[in-house]
Parts: structure tokens; sequence; C-alpha cells
């Protein structure tokens, strides 16, 4: 037998990502490809897969660690003269075998459900079990988050991290926010803090509301969580406007049915969806400061010269929102078979961090479920956000008479440092026109 290392593989654009399940343990036996560990980044969840089959020993990492491509994991015992399927390893001269021997296989990435509370928000260990943990590293389910330095200073001045307010990425407690919470102290200010919910924002109060009648404690989803935190952010950092319309889509939707049987022979399914994002992205052109996300110092403007839509998708686990790449470049039936593989991967919990990043501007279509207006929340760094309501038939005055009409009602939220409320209402009217005259998209 001989030992190899496994290393955390290549797992894309990431860096210090937190371990939120430990799969595997000392003695036992993995295949090729079985699942190791569970890692969360900020918008989905990963699994690495074994890249060669063995026992395992050894191991390095448990939950509330933060790894990287190249951490140390474990040891995993080899028949003598095997070979790793990712490449081909020396037999080792001692116990261990130099990281550089083994080739990591490819992460297989997935979004996976995972309800057990307790590792929620945990913090950064050491990567390496038995590495020493600095003095101030900050103990796992900490309300705070806040570097070991900061840390270290406000012990030095008394200060309960607990209580001080976030400015930093991510609400992370940077050393001025620790230096206006003890002036503000100083001058018998009251000052209520946490890190998503903003300086002199007082919490909700708790309640007992078993005292009422009979209850159930039950988690949320891990990405209800994930997600959760992200909308709030926004709802607290964009001031948000809404733009509410309607527009007529009786002949787009005469022309959806007309090409049904063709997209069935493409093997895709045509939905109002398309045709949606296609006047989108003429409204994106027209209007570029929609497609665009402000600087960190909200001093400048970045306009984006790609058109990527992000879709929020409904799965048993919530809401997650893929990104059709390119749609200014692509046909109706394109978009319609990216539409219908995204959202299988997102029913199928398969979505990676790659398929939900990179999106300018989203749409969130409820027209299948139901309602007429509702006010989506900008999905920051975004600066817009379309919402669809169901259609329905309605009379419309033609000038002569009452017409039956397929009208479909639709919100725009944007964010008002970025956007003025004339610009968004020419914004909404634009989209309108064309998904009431598709011909125009042509021009």
């Amino acid at each position: 037998m001989a030992k190899i290392q496994f290393l955390v593989p290549d797992i894309g654009d990431f860096d210090s990502v937190d371990v939120i399940e430990v799969l595997i343990k000392e003695g036992d036996v993995v295949q090729l490809d079985d699942s190791v560990l569970t890692l969360e980044s900020d918008k989905a969840t990963m699994e690495v897969p074994a890249s060669f089959a063995g026992k395992v020993s050894n191991v390095q990492v448990k939950v509330g660690d933060k790894v990287s491509q190249g951490t140390y994991v474990c040891d995993i015992e080899v028949e003598a003269g095997a070979e790793a399927p990712a490449a081909k390893a020396e037999q080792p001269k001692a116990a261990e075998v130099k990281a550089a021997e083994v080739k990591p296989a490819e992460t297989k990435l997935a979004v996976h459900e995972q309800t057990h509370s307790s590792n929620v928000g945990l913090p950064v260990a050491a990567s390496v079990a038995n590495t020493p943990k600095p003095v101030n590293h900050q103990p796992m389910g900490a309300v705070s988050h806040a570097s070991p330095a900061v840390r270290a200073f406000a012990r030095l001045l008394g200060v309960d991290l607990g209580r001080v307010a976030g400015s930093g990425v991510k609400g992370r407690v940077i050393k001025s926010d620790v230096e206006a919470f003890v002036k503000s102290v100083m001058q018998g200010q009251s000052t209520v803090a946490g890190a998503s919910s903003g300086a002199g924002i007082p919490p909700v109060p708790t309640i007992d509301f078993s005292q009422f009648g009979a209850t159930e404690t039950v988690d949320l989803s891990r990405i209800k969580k994930i997600s959760g935190k992200h909308l709030h952010t926004s709802w607290l950092n964009v001031p948000h406007v809404t733009q509410f319309d309607e527009c007529d889509i009786t002949e787009m939707d005469k022309f959806r049915q007309d090409m049904k049987a063709q997209a069935e022979k493409a093997g895709v399914k045509l939905t109002p969806l398309v045709f949606i994002m296609k006047a989108v992205v003429a409204g994106l052109k027209a209007f570029p400061n929609f497609n665009a996300s402000l600087s960190p110092d909200g001093d400048k403007l970045i306009r984006k010269g790609y058109y990527n839509i992000g879709i929020a998708v409904d799965t048993p686990n919530g809401l997650v929102v893929p990104v059709v790449r390119d749609v200014d470049q692509k046909g109706i039936f394109e978009l319609s078979r990216d539409l219908m593989e995204l959202s299988a991967k997102a029913r199928d919990g398969k979505l990676s961090p790659k398929d939900m990043a990179g999106g300018t501007f989203t749409i969130s279509s409820l027209g299948g479920i139901g309602g007429t207006q509702f006010t989506p929340i900008v999905n920051a760094p975004e600066v817009a956000i379309m919402g669809v309501s169901k259609a329905s038939i309605q009379p419309v005055w033609d000038g002569k008479e009452f017409k039956p009409r397929l009208m479909m009602p639709f919100s725009i939220s944007y964010d008002h440092r970025v956007v003025d409320g004339a610009e968004g209402v020419r914004f909404s009217t634009l989209v309108g026109q064309h998904l009431t005259d598709l011909r125009q998209l042509l021009l």
C-alpha cells in the first residue's frame, strides 16, 4: 500500500472557501469521484470528489475550516503500483508523497442542499487541523465578522464586537467601525448594530410565540439563508424605486403559438420569457445606465458591453438566479435551449458558481403562477431588475371600440443613485413597446 496526499483541486475563481461538510472519516474506503468535502461560496455550494480510490487516513480538515486549491485534505492509501486517474504518481519512499506528484481531478460542482443550521456562517479556521490557531481566531458561530487585528483592538478598548455595525465587505467590522462605536458611546449616543442590519436600526424584539399557541421551528434551506443575506444587503444599500407598467403582448403570443411546432422540432419549449429577454436587451442598449454597476466608492458608473441576463428560478430548496450569457448574440431557439438547461440544473441542485456569475440585469417572472404586480429587489451589484406578472385578457379601447387584448403587467425596480425616474419610465416604456411589436427588435 502507498499513501498519496489528496489536495483540494481547482475550484474555480474562489479562495478561502468554507468547509460545511466533511464526508469522509478515518478508515473509509472511497472510490473515484466519491464526494469528500462540501464547500460553500457566497452563491452556491460545491462537492469535491476523490481523484483516486483507496482507504482514507490522516484527515486534516473539519467543518468550519477554509480551504483553497492545494489545501491538504487527507491521505488516501492506494494499492502499490496503482496510478491516480488524473496523473501518474511515483511510488512514495515515505508515508507521504509530495503534492506535485498528484494532479487534481476536476472539481465536480453542484448546488447542494444542507440543512444543518449549526454550519451556517462558519468562520475562518486553520486550513489544516494540526496548524496552531491564532490567538485571536474568530470563534465558531460568532455573530460579528472581523480580522484578528480588529478583534485585538476591540479587546484593548473593551468593546463588544457584537454591538458594532460592520461597514466592510459583507458586513465585516473594520477598525474605523470600532473607533466610531467608541466615539458614539463617549458622546452618549445609543448604538445598535448588526453585520447586515445597518447602524442605528433597532432589532426586531424577541417574542416567545408559544405563549399564544402551538409553534414549530424548522430550519431555512441553505439557499434561502444565503440568498436572504444578499437580499437584505441589497435592500439596505440600494435606494429602490419601482416603476409599474403593462404592455399588450397579443401579437407576440400569437407569434409564439405559431412557432410552437417549429420549436418542438428543434427540441425546445418556446416561452414568453425569451422574447422578454430580447426586449430587455434592446432597452439596455438604448439606456446603458441600466446595464451597469456602481464603483465601490460610489463615484463612478461601470457600464458593461455584454448582456448577460439572470433569470430567477424557483426550486424546491429556494430561489436561485442562473445567468444566460450573451443574450444579444443568440436567437430565440438558442435562448430557449439555454433556459431549459439552466432550469433543469437549478431544479436538480447542480448549478455551479460560474452558472450564477456575471449577470448584468435580472428578470424575475411570476407569470406562470399568478399575481398582478410585485416589487422585485435589485440583485446588487446590478442596478435594475424586471418583475413579470401574469398576463390576462382585458378590454382595450382602440379609438372606436373595446377589443380583447392580452395584457402583461410588469415592473422595473432600479437603483435611484444611478437611474432617474424619467429614465426609468423611458426604459420600461421602450421594453413594453418592443414586446407589443416584435418587429421593432429588427430595427
